[in-house]
Protein backbone atom coordinates (compact mmCIF):
# COMPACT_ATOMS: atom_id res chain seq x y z
CA UNK A 1 0.00 0.00 0.00
CA UNK A 2 2.86 2.38 0.87
CA UNK A 3 4.60 1.66 -2.44
CA UNK A 4 1.35 2.28 -4.35
CA UNK A 5 0.85 5.60 -2.56
CA UNK A 6 4.42 6.74 -3.29
CA UNK A 7 3.98 5.77 -6.95
CA UNK A 8 0.72 7.70 -7.03
CA UNK A 9 2.37 10.81 -5.55
CA UNK A 10 5.30 10.61 -7.98
CA UNK A 11 2.94 10.24 -10.95
CA UNK A 12 0.89 13.24 -9.84
CA UNK A 13 4.04 15.34 -9.46
CA UNK A 14 5.12 14.44 -13.00
CA UNK A 15 1.64 15.30 -14.28
CA UNK A 16 1.80 18.67 -12.50
CA UNK A 17 4.94 19.79 -14.37
CA UNK A 18 3.28 20.46 -17.78
CA UNK A 19 0.29 22.03 -15.98
CA UNK A 20 2.61 24.40 -14.11
CA UNK A 21 4.45 25.21 -17.34
CA UNK A 22 1.20 26.04 -19.11
CA UNK A 23 0.10 28.27 -16.21
CA UNK A 24 3.40 30.17 -16.31
CA UNK A 25 3.18 30.75 -20.08
CA UNK A 26 -0.46 31.88 -19.95
CA UNK A 27 0.18 34.24 -17.01
CA UNK A 28 3.22 35.73 -18.77
CA UNK A 29 1.34 36.34 -22.03
CA UNK A 30 -1.74 37.78 -20.31
CA UNK A 31 0.37 40.24 -18.33
CA UNK A 32 2.21 41.25 -21.49
CA UNK A 33 -1.10 41.93 -23.23
CA UNK A 34 -2.06 44.45 -20.53
CA UNK A 35 -1.17 48.07 -21.38
CA UNK A 36 1.82 49.72 -19.73
CA UNK A 37 4.99 48.40 -18.16
CA UNK A 38 7.46 49.24 -15.38
CA UNK A 39 9.05 52.00 -17.47
CA UNK A 40 5.67 53.73 -17.91
CA UNK A 41 5.02 53.59 -14.15
CA UNK A 42 8.43 55.06 -13.28
CA UNK A 43 8.06 57.75 -15.91
CA UNK A 44 4.59 58.61 -14.60
CA UNK A 45 5.90 58.93 -11.04
CA UNK A 46 8.70 61.19 -12.25
CA UNK A 47 6.16 63.46 -13.95
CA UNK A 48 7.82 63.29 -17.35
CA UNK A 49 10.54 61.40 -19.19
CA UNK A 50 12.44 61.79 -22.43
CA UNK A 51 12.27 59.06 -25.08
CA UNK A 52 15.94 58.32 -24.40
CA UNK A 53 15.26 57.78 -20.69
CA UNK A 54 12.27 55.52 -21.47
CA UNK A 55 14.44 53.47 -23.84
CA UNK A 56 17.12 53.18 -21.15
CA UNK A 57 14.56 51.97 -18.60
CA UNK A 58 13.15 49.35 -20.96
CA UNK A 59 16.67 48.13 -21.76
CA UNK A 60 17.48 47.90 -18.06
CA UNK A 61 14.40 45.76 -17.35
CA UNK A 62 14.75 43.73 -20.56
CA UNK A 63 11.49 45.11 -21.94
CA UNK A 64 13.03 46.14 -25.27
CA UNK A 65 13.37 42.51 -26.40
CA UNK A 66 10.67 40.55 -28.30
CA UNK A 67 8.02 38.88 -26.15
CA UNK A 68 9.16 35.40 -27.24
CA UNK A 69 12.72 36.13 -26.08
CA UNK A 70 11.47 37.51 -22.76
CA UNK A 71 9.34 34.38 -22.26
CA UNK A 72 12.22 31.99 -22.94
CA UNK A 73 14.50 33.91 -20.57
CA UNK A 74 11.78 33.96 -17.91
CA UNK A 75 11.23 30.20 -18.13
CA UNK A 76 14.98 29.64 -17.96
CA UNK A 77 15.26 31.73 -14.79
CA UNK A 78 12.30 29.99 -13.16
CA UNK A 79 13.91 26.60 -13.92
CA UNK A 80 16.71 27.56 -11.50
CA UNK A 81 14.25 29.25 -9.09
CA UNK A 82 15.36 32.76 -10.05
CA UNK A 83 12.27 34.99 -10.25
CA UNK A 84 14.13 38.19 -10.99
CA UNK A 85 14.23 41.53 -9.19
CA UNK A 86 11.37 43.72 -7.98
CA UNK A 87 11.99 47.28 -9.13
CA UNK A 88 9.28 48.58 -6.78
CA UNK A 89 10.66 47.05 -3.59
CA UNK A 90 14.30 46.98 -4.79
CA UNK A 91 14.90 43.42 -3.62
CA UNK A 92 14.85 39.89 -5.14
CA UNK A 93 11.37 38.53 -5.85
CA UNK A 94 12.14 35.20 -4.16
CA UNK A 95 13.07 36.89 -0.89
CA UNK A 96 10.02 39.16 -1.00
CA UNK A 97 7.54 36.39 -1.81
CA UNK A 98 8.89 33.99 0.80
CA UNK A 99 8.69 36.77 3.39
CA UNK A 100 4.95 37.15 2.67
CA UNK A 101 4.26 33.42 2.30
CA UNK A 102 4.17 32.78 6.06
CA UNK A 103 1.33 35.24 6.83
CA UNK A 104 -0.66 33.97 3.84
CA UNK A 105 -0.34 30.33 4.93
CA UNK A 106 -1.35 31.23 8.49
CA UNK A 107 -4.48 33.00 7.24
CA UNK A 108 -5.34 30.29 4.67
CA UNK A 109 -4.88 27.31 6.99
CA UNK A 110 -6.87 28.98 9.78
CA UNK A 111 -9.65 29.97 7.38
CA UNK A 112 -9.99 26.57 5.72
CA UNK A 113 -9.88 24.81 9.10
CA UNK A 114 -12.67 26.97 10.52
CA UNK A 115 -14.73 26.88 7.34
CA UNK A 116 -14.52 23.12 6.75
CA UNK A 117 -14.73 22.15 10.43
CA UNK A 118 -17.56 24.41 11.54
CA UNK A 119 -19.33 24.25 8.17
CA UNK A 120 -19.34 20.43 8.16
CA UNK A 121 -20.61 20.36 11.74
CA UNK A 122 -23.46 22.77 10.96
CA UNK A 123 -24.29 20.78 7.83
CA UNK A 124 -24.54 17.57 9.85
CA UNK A 125 -26.73 19.22 12.48
CA UNK A 126 -29.01 20.63 9.78
CA UNK A 127 -29.32 17.27 8.00
CA UNK A 128 -29.96 15.32 11.21
CA UNK A 129 -32.66 17.79 12.22
CA UNK A 130 -34.23 18.02 8.77
CA UNK A 131 -37.28 20.35 8.55
CA UNK A 132 -36.93 21.44 12.17
CA UNK A 133 -36.19 24.90 13.58
CA UNK A 134 -32.51 23.96 13.76
CA UNK A 135 -32.39 23.14 10.04
CA UNK A 136 -34.17 26.38 9.16
CA UNK A 137 -31.93 28.49 11.42
CA UNK A 138 -28.70 27.02 10.04
CA UNK A 139 -29.91 27.34 6.43
CA UNK A 140 -30.85 31.01 6.89
CA UNK A 141 -27.56 31.72 8.69
CA UNK A 142 -25.61 30.11 5.83
CA UNK A 143 -27.55 32.08 3.22
CA UNK A 144 -26.97 35.41 4.99
CA UNK A 145 -23.24 34.83 5.50
CA UNK A 146 -22.87 33.74 1.86
CA UNK A 147 -24.66 36.85 0.52
CA UNK A 148 -22.84 39.39 2.71
CA UNK A 149 -19.81 41.10 1.07
CA UNK A 150 -16.47 40.29 2.72
CA UNK A 151 -15.30 43.91 2.95
CA UNK A 152 -18.54 44.94 4.73
CA UNK A 153 -18.22 42.09 7.23
CA UNK A 154 -14.59 43.06 7.90
CA UNK A 155 -15.43 46.71 8.45
CA UNK A 156 -18.34 45.87 10.77
CA UNK A 157 -16.18 43.51 12.82
CA UNK A 158 -13.51 46.22 13.15
CA UNK A 159 -16.14 48.75 14.17
CA UNK A 160 -17.66 46.45 16.80
CA UNK A 161 -14.77 44.44 18.25
CA UNK A 162 -11.89 46.87 17.70
CA UNK A 163 -13.25 50.41 17.84
CA UNK A 164 -16.20 49.99 20.20
CA UNK A 165 -15.19 47.07 22.44
CA UNK A 166 -11.41 47.25 22.01
CA UNK A 167 -11.02 43.47 22.12
CA UNK A 168 -8.90 43.05 18.98
CA UNK A 169 -6.43 45.22 17.02
CA UNK A 170 -7.67 46.95 13.89
CA UNK A 171 -4.88 45.93 11.53
CA UNK A 172 -1.51 44.28 11.11
CA UNK A 173 -0.19 40.83 11.91
CA UNK A 174 1.54 41.59 15.20
CA UNK A 175 2.49 44.43 17.50
CA UNK A 176 5.90 45.37 16.07
CA UNK A 177 6.81 47.82 18.84
CA UNK A 178 6.30 45.17 21.55
CA UNK A 179 9.18 42.97 20.30
CA UNK A 180 7.46 39.79 21.45
CA UNK A 181 9.32 36.50 21.29
CA UNK A 182 8.40 32.85 21.86
CA UNK A 183 4.88 32.09 22.98
CA UNK A 184 4.15 35.77 23.60
CA UNK A 185 4.63 36.40 19.88
CA UNK A 186 2.46 33.40 18.98
CA UNK A 187 -0.33 34.74 21.16
CA UNK A 188 0.06 38.24 19.69
CA UNK A 189 -0.20 36.90 16.12
CA UNK A 190 -3.22 34.77 17.08
CA UNK A 191 -4.83 37.85 18.62
CA UNK A 192 -4.38 39.78 15.36
CA UNK A 193 -5.55 36.78 13.32
CA UNK A 194 -9.02 36.44 14.86
CA UNK A 195 -10.88 39.12 12.87
CA UNK A 196 -9.28 38.48 9.44
CA UNK A 197 -9.77 34.71 9.73
CA UNK A 198 -13.35 35.11 10.96
CA UNK A 199 -14.19 37.49 8.10
CA UNK A 200 -12.75 35.24 5.41
CA UNK A 201 -14.21 32.08 6.99
CA UNK A 202 -17.84 33.25 7.02
CA UNK A 203 -18.24 33.13 3.24
CA UNK A 204 -16.68 29.67 2.84
CA UNK A 205 -18.36 28.36 5.98
CA UNK A 206 -21.73 28.94 4.30
CA UNK A 207 -20.66 26.95 1.25
CA UNK A 208 -19.49 23.95 3.27
CA UNK A 209 -22.60 24.05 5.46
CA UNK A 210 -24.92 23.81 2.48
CA UNK A 211 -22.73 21.27 0.70
CA UNK A 212 -22.45 19.03 3.77
CA UNK A 213 -26.19 19.20 4.40
CA UNK A 214 -26.98 18.21 0.80
CA UNK A 215 -24.37 15.44 0.85
CA UNK A 216 -25.69 14.03 4.13
CA UNK A 217 -29.27 13.97 2.82
CA UNK A 218 -28.12 12.26 -0.37
CA UNK A 219 -26.21 9.57 1.53
CA UNK A 220 -29.12 8.94 3.90
CA UNK A 221 -31.19 7.85 0.93
CA UNK A 222 -28.67 5.24 -0.23
CA UNK A 223 -29.33 1.50 -0.14
CA UNK A 224 -26.55 0.79 2.37
CA UNK A 225 -28.34 3.00 4.93
CA UNK A 226 -31.55 1.03 4.45
CA UNK A 227 -29.60 -2.21 4.87
CA UNK A 228 -27.93 -0.92 8.04
CA UNK A 229 -31.32 0.03 9.53
CA UNK A 230 -32.66 -3.43 8.63
CA UNK A 231 -29.78 -4.95 10.61
CA UNK A 232 -30.96 -3.04 13.69
CA UNK A 233 -28.23 -0.38 13.83
CA UNK A 234 -29.18 2.89 15.51
CA UNK A 235 -29.53 6.12 13.50
CA UNK A 236 -26.68 7.71 15.47
CA UNK A 237 -24.32 4.82 14.63
CA UNK A 238 -25.33 4.86 10.96
CA UNK A 239 -24.90 8.64 10.72
CA UNK A 240 -21.49 8.95 12.31
CA UNK A 241 -20.01 5.59 11.31
CA UNK A 242 -21.14 5.33 7.68
CA UNK A 243 -23.01 8.35 6.31
CA UNK A 244 -20.63 11.03 7.61
CA UNK A 245 -17.54 9.42 6.09
CA UNK A 246 -19.09 9.23 2.62
CA UNK A 247 -20.65 12.68 2.90
CA UNK A 248 -17.22 14.22 3.54
CA UNK A 249 -15.94 13.27 0.09
CA UNK A 250 -17.47 16.20 -1.85
CA UNK A 251 -16.53 18.56 0.99
CA UNK A 252 -12.87 17.51 0.78
CA UNK A 253 -12.98 17.90 -3.01
CA UNK A 254 -14.45 21.40 -2.73
CA UNK A 255 -11.80 22.39 -0.17
CA UNK A 256 -9.06 21.53 -2.65
CA UNK A 257 -10.73 23.34 -5.54
CA UNK A 258 -11.32 26.51 -3.52
CA UNK A 259 -7.72 27.10 -2.48
CA UNK A 260 -7.19 29.31 -5.53
CA UNK A 261 -10.34 31.35 -4.81
CA UNK A 262 -9.25 31.57 -1.17
CA UNK A 263 -6.05 33.29 -2.26
CA UNK A 264 -8.09 35.70 -4.40
CA UNK A 265 -10.57 36.39 -1.61
CA UNK A 266 -7.76 37.10 0.81
CA UNK A 267 -6.85 40.21 -1.22
CA UNK A 268 -9.93 42.00 0.15
CA UNK A 269 -9.42 40.80 3.71
CA UNK A 270 -5.70 41.54 3.71
CA UNK A 271 -6.40 45.05 2.42
CA UNK A 272 -9.10 45.75 5.01
CA UNK A 273 -7.06 44.43 7.93
CA UNK A 274 -3.58 45.37 6.68
CA UNK A 275 -2.53 41.71 6.81
CA UNK A 276 0.94 41.42 5.17
CA UNK A 277 0.20 38.47 2.88
CA UNK A 278 0.60 37.58 -0.79
CA UNK A 279 -2.87 38.88 -1.69
CA UNK A 280 -2.10 42.44 -0.69
CA UNK A 281 1.35 42.19 -2.29
CA UNK A 282 -0.18 41.01 -5.59
CA UNK A 283 -2.69 43.88 -5.48
CA UNK A 284 0.10 46.42 -5.04
CA UNK A 285 2.37 44.89 -7.67
CA UNK A 286 -0.45 44.84 -10.24
CA UNK A 287 -0.92 48.61 -10.10
CA UNK A 288 2.84 49.16 -10.03
CA UNK A 289 3.24 46.93 -13.12
CA UNK A 290 5.92 45.02 -11.22
CA UNK A 291 5.61 42.00 -13.51
CA UNK A 292 8.49 40.01 -12.04
CA UNK A 293 6.92 40.14 -8.60
CA UNK A 294 3.43 39.45 -9.93
CA UNK A 295 4.58 36.39 -11.90
CA UNK A 296 6.48 35.13 -8.86
CA UNK A 297 3.30 35.35 -6.78
CA UNK A 298 1.28 33.60 -9.51
CA UNK A 299 3.86 30.82 -9.71
CA UNK A 300 3.83 30.24 -5.97
CA UNK A 301 0.02 30.33 -5.89
CA UNK A 302 -0.13 27.72 -8.67
CA UNK A 303 2.29 25.48 -6.76
CA UNK A 304 0.18 25.82 -3.60
CA UNK A 305 -2.99 24.85 -5.49
CA UNK A 306 -1.32 21.81 -7.08
CA UNK A 307 0.11 20.65 -3.72
CA UNK A 308 -3.24 21.05 -1.95
CA UNK A 309 -5.03 19.12 -4.69
CA UNK A 310 -2.49 16.31 -4.34
CA UNK A 311 -3.15 16.21 -0.58
CA UNK A 312 -6.90 16.16 -1.28
CA UNK A 313 -6.50 13.19 -3.64
CA UNK A 314 -4.59 11.30 -0.96
CA UNK A 315 -7.24 12.12 1.65
CA UNK A 316 -9.85 10.90 -0.79
CA UNK A 317 -8.25 7.46 -0.93
CA UNK A 318 -8.07 7.36 2.88
CA UNK A 319 -11.74 8.32 3.31
CA UNK A 320 -12.97 5.93 0.62
CA UNK A 321 -10.94 2.67 0.42
CA UNK A 322 -12.89 1.74 -2.73
CA UNK A 323 -10.77 4.26 -4.69
CA UNK A 324 -7.72 2.51 -6.11
CA UNK A 325 -4.42 4.40 -6.11
CA UNK A 326 -3.39 2.61 -9.26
Amino acid sequence: MLTARLTFILRRILQAIPILLAIMIINFLLLKLAPGDAADVLAGEAGSATPEYMAELRERFGLDQPVAVQLVKYLGRVAVLDFGFSFRHEMPVTELVLDRLGPTLILMVTTITIAVGVGSLLGVLAAVGLNTWRDSFISVLALVSYATPLFWVGLMLILLFSVRLGWFPTSGMETISAFHTGWDRVWDIAHHLVLPALTLSLFYLALYTRLMRASMLEQQGMDYVTTARAKGLTDRWITFRHVLRNALLPVVTMAGVQVSSLIGGSVIVETVFGWPGLGQLAFESLFARDLNLLMGIFFLSAVLVLVVNLVVDILYTMLDPRIELS
